[in-house]
């Protein structure tokens, strides 16, 4: 039987069995005998709790068969709950919903970190694909991209800009928009995008890079303006609002993407049961819709490989960012 692990080729079960413990070479005909766990390593309101919570009451538990308990563990710019994952049990009652700050973007940041997520986590299948939006206070007098970089210009250092957390995908596109555009802005992080969001509600911040999903409410109660989204394309809750490309942006198409993952060492066969049960509950019209109304995209992988190799090709995209940046946190 094979396994799917990061980073490497295809493992033979007894190897991922001395790596996994005991929970890998346990018999899975009792699974799911009890309650599940899902980690979102990120505090309540954000992208990754918003959209999970979706998935899971649309129908996940009702496809496995057996209630789920979302839990979210924030702290360490999702580290801490990829750690529980990591440090989980190999049996399939605990996985995360993780996402590309996690995964991806962690590794070449957190360098003095035990959890490496390439080693420690095992593929399921990716899950959905959130647009950025980058969204300012009222109180800023800016209509478009341009409007903002003229006034930054004009008040160097007067703006700060909110993020999910210090090397958080939020703050390295908002870091990346920055240098491009030639102003400077003042970074204030906080422990996920929901505490941010409220920030930039109460003007402690005045601009924020973000996925689609936490402000989207608050555009549309006109408390937040939105300049443009990061997207291929235009998204239909905001026709009129043009993508960062149109803005003149052209690297910045893309979105943060979010899926499952299981401990290292998970037998195959929980594995396939939990991407079958999620593929599925994606294929419904009404988890669609409520993904999209939620400002996202629902997108799954062809096979647990498949998303362990995208992942594999995004940790390395994003190291050459972090490396053009300079940033390391201790």
């Amino acid at each position: 039987m094979k396994y799917i692990v990061f980073g490497s080729a295809l493992f033979s079960a007894c190897i991922l069995a001395g790596a996994g413990g005991a929970g890998a070479a346990q018999s899975t005909g009792d699974y799911l005998s009890r309650p599940l766990r899902m980690i979102v390593p990120f505090s309540p309101g954000g992208a990754s709790d918003i959209i999970g919570r979706i998935i899971v009451s649309s129908g996940l538990s009702e496809e496995l068969g057996q209630q789920i308990v979302v839990d979210n563990r924030a702290g360490a710019n999702g580290n801490i709950g990829a750690q529980i994952v990591a440090s989980a049990a190999a049996d399939g009652y605990t996985f995360m919903f993780g996402s590309v700050g996690v995964i991806s973007i962690n590794p070449s940041l957190y360098l003095s970190s035990n959890l490496k997520p390439m080693r420690d986590f095992v593929a399921v299948t990716q899950v959905a694909d959130i647009p950025g939006a980058l969204v300012v206070h009222p109180s800023v007098p800016a209509n478009s991209v341009t409007d903002l970089i003229k006034y930054g210009m004009a008040h160097p250092g007067k703006l700060n800009f909110g993020s999910s957390g210090t090397g958080s995908i939020n703050q390295l596109q908002m870091e990346s928009f920055i240098r491009t555009a030639g102003i400077k802005l003042v970074h204030v992080p906080f422990k996920g995008g929901g505490p941010a969001a409220l920030a930039l509600l109460a003007n402690q911040v005045q601009v924020m890079l973000s996925t689609l999903s936490t402000p989207l409410q608050y555009v549309k109660a006109e408390r937040l303006r939105i300049l443009a989204v990061i997207a291929p394309q235009r998204r239909p809750e905001f026709p009129e609002v043009p993508t960062m490309a149109e803005s003149g942006f052209p690297s910045m198409v893309t979105g943060t993407w979010q899926g499952l993952f299981f401990p290292k060492g998970t037998p195959r066969s929980i594995v396939d049961r939990l991407y079958g049960a999620a593929v599925r509950v994606l294929e419904r019209k009404e988890v669609i819709a409520r993904v999209t109304n939620a400002g996202g995209a629902v997108a799954t992988s062809r096979s647990p490989e498949a998303f362990a190799a995208f992942v594999a090709s995004e940790t390395e995209r994003w190291a050459t960012l972090v490396r053009e940046l300079g940033l390391v946190v201790k």
